[in-house]
């Protein structure tokens, strides 16, 4: 993580929660002004200063969603019956979707690498939403990822930069 912005980025996420969720609400009344066009071009830059190995605090902290083809698709590949990997892996969180029973994620390796990263779940293979309009929808969750992932704080900082 070479860009100055992001030096100590987590005590500044933290610091600056508060701002960063009304920055987001105030984002969505925006709607149409093409805030999000600005998104791809963000997300490239924050990802050439940024590796996940070094990270994987997403892996590490909070479980994506596992819907029905990601337990098909998974269970397949671990050769398990759907039932048996719900059962070993999952948990019924307080939305009903299916999550990990507990953090870091149990296909986290020690170096930061996915044990199933080939099939892993759509909320993993999406995440961290900096370049999609996800990114503006779910303001409440994109304020929370700014303190768990370093793209996330990057993004939104640039765009405070850009939007006052």
């Amino acid at each position: 993580m070479d860009h100055p912005l992001l030096q100590n980025w987590e005590q500044k996420a933290k610091e600056k929660q508060k701002a960063n969720k009304q920055f987001l609400q105030k984002l969505q009344t925006k709607k149409g002004k093409g805030v999000e066009k600005l998104l791809p071009g963000l997300h490239e830059e924050a990802f050439s200063h940024i590796d996940c190995l070094q990270c994987a605090g997403c892996c590490k902290t909070i479980s994506p969603r596992f819907k029905t083809p990601d337990i098909k698709r998974i269970s397949k590949h671990l050769g398990l019956k759907e039932s048996v990997f719900i059962e070993t892996y999952l948990r019924l969180d307080e939305d009903g979707d299916y999550v990990v029973k507990r953090t870091p994620c149990p296909f986290l390796g020690s170096d930061n690498y996915c044990s199933i990263y080939e099939v892993r779940p759509g909320d993993c293979e999406n995440y961290p939403y900096t370049d999609s309009y996800d990114f503006f929808k779910r303001p409440n969750t994109t304020y929370l990822n700014s303190t768990i992932c370093p793209a996330v704080y990057f993004v939104l900082e640039k765009l405070k930069a850009v939007i006052r």
